[in-house]
């Protein structure tokens, strides 16, 4: 099968710049492209759909690059934001480059130049400004740039456009002709945010090479009603286990809305199709077992199978009473002392990092939305003391959260 129509039959494809021109290339071998800005030091879920199409594209003998933005991630991608992005250091950026590298290896394998992973400060930092506009900016239309859609947003918000800002778009697109000459790039995938940047790209390389370039967007995915995906209750999911614990990586992906599911198994595991038709057919207590394949494979390729093991078997034991290991948990240190003398339920709870205050602490309470030890608690006056240790810790849980409370 063509790598485009399996793309497609796993949903990743939205629009293609030239769908019979990039068919005919994929019949030999692709280099492909998408680039990662550092202006965080994680990737997060949301990067992940680009992330899995690069590594699709590698077990279809193609070879991906993950282009890591050492240099435009000291301006930071606008086309998403209502405002400009803060400014990091170079050696902020330096050090989240460094953490991609290590996050990206989980999905891409880099032995023997079957993948790539380049930096493009590599020519961007050193690049002449006069150089680059006399060679670069003569090619692209003021015009056309004022009628990009994130540009006409920012003109009209408050915050307006910085030229900073408004010069990206020509650096995304140099990043795209030096890829097509230094590694003969001719795909480059992206969010449909990106269609324009890309276009730009494959036309620059048209002009300056007389090649052919293509351009490939993947969907906005956002959860059945409407919920953006890289976010769990407004927090985003990071690939780093230190932002993101594996645990909490199992249950983010264990509570996908039952309408998504199959979706979600096509574009987020390498489970065959047939494989994933079948659990999408699953219904009512069934489809908790196409739940768990889902965390589990989600979180095997992030964090390995020992810690999607655990992460497993600690959300059995949370969420069935099954015998598991509640250290997978994530931990909040409190002082025995503190415990002994007791802690009044909506300060652990804001402690714990469940609610932001005890204000919002009590109507939740009393709601019944709260657990302590998996017993369902409605007294917003609970004084939690030691004789609700087990095992060295307190379970604390507000809906689908659930915090370890630690004898420090």
């Amino acid at each position: 099968m063509n790598a485009l129509d399996v793309l497609r039959e796993r949903g990743f494809v939205y629009q293609v710049s030239d769908e019979e021109g990039l068919r005919q290339a994929f019949e030999g071998q692709v280099t492909a492209y998408c680039g990662y800005d550092p202006t965080d030091d994680s990737l997060t879920v949301g990067n992940l759909l680009t992330i899995m199409l690069l590594a699709h594209l590698q077990r279809l003998g193609h070879r991906p690059i993950a282009l890591v933005g050492g240099g435009t991630g000291m301006i930071g991608d606008p086309s998403d934001k209502l405002a400009a992005r803060p400014l990091l250091s170079v050696a902020q950026i330096d050090a989240n480059v460094a953490n991609f590298k290590r996050q990206l290896a989980r999905y891409l394998d880099f032995e023997g130049g079957r993948a790539l992973l380049v930096n493009n400060a590599d020519w961007l930092r050193p690049l002449g400004l006069i150089e680059f506009l006399r060679d670069i900016g003569r090619h692209f239309s003021i015009n056309a740039m004022l009628d990009l859609e994130f540009v006409r947003t920012r003109l009209a918000s408050q915050a307006g456009l910085t030229y900073l800002e408004f010069s990206y778009i020509l650096l995304q697109a140099y990043d795209y002709l030096e890829l097509y000459r230094r590694y003969g790039c001719t795909l480059q995938v992206g969010g449909s945010d990106q269609w324009a940047n890309i276009l730009a790209g494959a036309d620059l390389i048209r002009r300056l090479e007389g090649g052919r370039a293509y351009a490939l967007v993947t969907p906005l995915i956002t959860t059945a009603s409407g919920r953006k995906l890289s976010k769990s209750e407004g927090t985003a999911v990071y690939l780093d286990p230190r932002k993101t614990s594996p645990y909490e990586y199992y249950q983010f992906w264990i509570n996908t809305e039952d309408a998504d599911v199959e979706r979600y198994l096509a574009l987020y595991t390498f489970l065959p199709m047939e494989e994933v038709r079948r659990l999408g057919r699953l219904q009512g207590a069934e489809l908790r077992h196409a739940k768990e394949v889902l965390a589990w494979e989600a979180t095997a390729l992030t964090h390995g199978p020992a810690a999607a093991d655990r992460a497993r078997e600690a959300s059995r034991a949370v969420f069935r009473g099954e015998a598991g290991p509640l250290d997978a948990v994530p931990a909040v240190p409190v002082p025995r002392d503190e415990i002994a003398a007791g802690i009044p339920l909506v300060d652990l709870l804001v402690r714990a990092g469940l609610v932001e205050s005890k204000r919002m602490a009590r109507p939740r309470i009393q709601q019944g939305a709260v657990t302590v030890n998996q017993e369902r608690v409605t007294d917003d006056r609970l004084v939690v003391d030691e004789r609700f240790l087990k095992d060295g810790g307190i379970l604390v849980g507000m809906g689908k959260r659930f915090r370890r409370v630690v004898a420090a």
